[in-house]
C-alpha cells in the first residue's frame, strides 16, 4: 500500500509545488500549454478575487513517500451561489494527479471533509473559485491545444473522477469554424438581411476610446439576456467597465460588435485573440522576458484564432435575425484581404441552453472539445438530478 502525505498549500514552496506539478505530468504531451502563472495565483488572492467575499478556499498537494509532488487541488464555495441549488453545493478544481486511484481518492476526500465542514452538501469539480469562463470542467473529447484559460487534462482524469463517484451536472461544448459567412442557415441569412435594410437596426464595433459606452451597453444586454440563468449574477457598470479593461491589453476593437434597436443596444458579440496562441511560448511566465516575448508575437500577428467570450441578445429580439445580424456585419470586415484572423472558437456552451446550441449549428459552428462538469453529494443515497435544461423563452428559428 502507497503512502501519501496531504500538505495545505500556504508558503512559497508549496505555491510553487502546485504551479510546477502539470509543468512535470504534461511536459512529454505537446498539445498541453502551460498556463501563466499569474492568472492561477490570481484565483487564490485574496486581494483579486471577489468571490473571497462571500466564500472561503483552500488548496493541498499531495507528496509521495519519496516526497514527491504527484497531486494537487483546491475546495472552495461562495455561499452567494452555493444556496442556488437544492442542497448546499461547493466546489473543487484545480485536480492534477498521477493514474492512481488512491492518490485521486485522497485528494477528492480532502475536498468532500473540508466543504462539509463548511456547511455543504454536494461538490461540483472540476470548477473555478469565480467565474464560469475560466478553469471550469474536465476534458473528455477533443484534445487540441485549450484555449486562454481553460482546462486540459489527461483522459484517465474522467475514471477517476467516475470511480470516486462523481456523475455528470452537465456537458460543456467548445465550438470551431472559419470565419467567414459559409454555411450559415438559409433563415439566418435571411433574417440578418432583414435587418441591414431595415433602418431602426445597426451594428458596430466598439471603439477603444470610449470604454464606458461600450460597458454600459454590456451591462444593459447582459443583466436581459443572462442574468436570469443558474448561478448567474447581473452586473454593475463597475464589474462591466472592470471586464473591458481587464481585455484591453489584448483587445482589437473590430472583434467587439453590438447591435442596436433605435440607438438601444440589444445584443453584443464579444472575441478577443485567443492568446494562448502567443501564451505558449512564455513558459507560464508575465515577467520582463515574458512580456518582450509576447509583444513580439503581437507585432508579428502570430494569433490567428479569435475566441468568442460572450453571446447575448435581449429576450424580446431573440429570433429576430439580431444574431446572424452581428455575424455578418462582422465577417463583411473579417474576410476583407489581410485581416489577421482565420478561425473562431466559441466560449463552452452547456447542454443546458438548448437554444445557444441549435444557435451555434445554424451559425455554421461544430463542435470541437467537449467538456463536462460533475457532481458529487456527499449523502450517497440521494437521487442525483442533472442541471435542468433552459425553458426557451423564443422559439429558435427553423
Amino acid at each position: 500500500m502507497k503512502t501519501y502525505d496531504l500538505v495545505e498549500v500556504n508558503d512559497k514552496k508549496t505555491r510553487n509545488e502546485f504551479l510546477m506539478l502539470p509543468v512535470r505530468l504534461y511536459r512529454e504531451e505537446k498539445s498541453w500549454i502551460r498556463p501563466l502563472d499569474e492568472d492561477i495565483e490570481k484565483v487564490f488572492d485574496r486581494g483579486i478575487n471577489k468571490s473571497f467575499r462571500s466564500g472561503e478556499c483552500i488548496r493541498w498537494i499531495l507528496l509521495n513517500e519519496n516526497r514527491e509532488t504527484v497531486g494537487r487541488v483546491a475546495a472552495f464555495y461562495d455561499r452567494k451561489i452555493a444556496g442556488n441549488n437544492e442542497q448546499p453545493t461547493g466546489g473543487m478544481g484545480f485536480f492534477e494527479c498521477v493514474n492512481d486511484n488512491e492518490a485521486a481518492f485522497m485528494l477528492f476526500d480532502a475536498c468532500k471533509d473540508w466543504l462539509a465542514g463548511k456547511g455543504m452538501e454536494a461538490m461540483d469539480g472540476p470548477v473555478n473559485f469565480g467565474d464560469r469562463d475560466r478553469w471550469w470542467g474536465l476534458l473528455v473529447d477533443g484534445f487540441t491545444e485549450p484555449n486562454y484559460c481553460m482546462p486540459w487534462n489527461f483522459l484517465y482524469y474522467k475514471d477517476l473522477f467516475e470511480a470516486y463517484g462523481f456523475q455528470v451536472y452537465f456537458n460543456q461544448y467548445t465550438f470551431r469554424r472559419h470565419i467567414g459567412v459559409d454555411g450559415l442557415h438559409p433563415s439566418i441569412l435571411e433574417k440578418a438581411e432583414r435587418m441591414f435594410a431595415n433602418p431602426e437596426y445597426s451594428f458596430r464595433y466598439i471603439n477603444k476610446k470610449n470604454l464606458e459606452k461600450a460597458a454600459e451597453d454590456f451591462m444593459i444586454v447582459y443583466n436581459q439576456a443572462w442574468a436570469s440563468h443558474s448561478g448567474i449574477k447581473e452586473i454593475t457598470r463597475t464589474h462591466a467597465m472592470a471586464l473591458l479593461k481587464n481585455f484591453k491589453p489584448i483587445m482589437d476593437e473590430q472583434l467587439i460588435w453590438f447591435a442596436y434597436h433605435n440607438d438601444e443596444p440589444i445584443g453584443f458579440y464579444i472575441m478577443i485573440p485567443e492568446i494562448n496562441q502567443i501564451v505558449k511560448y512564455l513558459d507560464g511566465k508575465m515577467n520582463l522576458l515574458g512580456k518582450m516575448k509576447f509583444m513580439y508575437h503581437k507585432w508579428r500577428k502570430t494569433c490567428k484564432k479569435v475566441y468568442g467570450v460572450i453571446f447575448g441578445v435581449v429576450p424580446r429580439f431573440q429570433s429576430r435575425g439580431v444574431e446572424g445580424g452581428m455575424i455578418m456585419a462582422f465577417a463583411e470586415l473579417a474576410t476583407r484581404p489581410g485581416f489577421q484572423y482565420k478561425v473562431i472558437e466559441l466560449n463552452w456552451i452547456g447542454d443546458f441552453n438548448p437554444a445557444m446550441l441549435k444557435l451555434a449549428e445554424q451559425l455554421a459552428f461544430s463542435v470541437t472539445k467537449t467538456h463536462v462538469t460533475m457532481r458529487y453529494l456527499f449523502d450517497r443515497e440521494k437521487e442525483f438530478k442533472r442541471l435542468p435544461v433552459i425553458p426557451r423563452r423564443n422559439k429558435t428559428p427553423e
